[in-house]
């Protein structure tokens, strides 16, 4: 079995992908046991208190999220001259845009911290510096509603965590 370090380095790293974040890493921390996977693969939970698992897996989410704004911000230009790059930032720009814009032209901020909050694929940290781009929100504000939308999903997903495990 590996060691905690190890443990709390793959959460991490498991966090720090797209459209896995937190969704993926709090299960496989939180469950114990094996989960049989299609194609003969088998997932092992690592067991660890859930308090351990949320803190680690919702601080590296906020600061993901932090990053991947700043990155945008600074360097997405440079990126957008490499054609493929561009075509698959047009595309995912526009599906990210269209899923934001109703929530962020109602509720602002409010609305970015709700679409961050609900621990669906499409959403998150990334998807949610993205619009905070495509919607000119400062890094202050996104930093607010990202941090909040974090701490939702974070919660939703550890209580459904908690919750199927009684179920078994």
């Amino acid at each position: 079995m590996a060691s905690l370090h190890s443990q709390l380095l793959i959460l991490i790293l498991i966090t720090l992908l797209p459209f896995f974040e937190l969704r993926a890493s709090i299960p496989l921390g939180i469950v114990s046991g094996s989960v049989n996977l299609p194609f003969g693969y088998t997932l092992s939970g690592f067991g660890l208190p859930w308090y351990l698992v949320f803190i680690i897996v919702v601080v590296t989410n906020i600061f993901l999220g932090m990053a991947v704004y700043l990155i945008i911000q600074e360097f997405i230009h440079l990126f957008l001259k490499i054609k493929i790059f561009n075509k698959f930032y047009q595309h995912y720009s526009k599906n990210v845009y269209e899923k934001i814009n109703k929530y962020t032209e109602k509720y602002g901020k409010w609305g970015l911290m709700i679409f961050i909050g609900l621990p669906v694929p499409g959403s998150g940290s990334y998807s949610g510096a993205l619009a905070a781009h495509l919607i000119g929100l400062s890094f202050k504000k996104f930093v607010v509603a990202n941090a909040l939308g974090v701490l939702i999903a974070g919660t939703l997903v550890t209580l459904l965590t908690l919750g199927i495990i009684k179920l078994f």
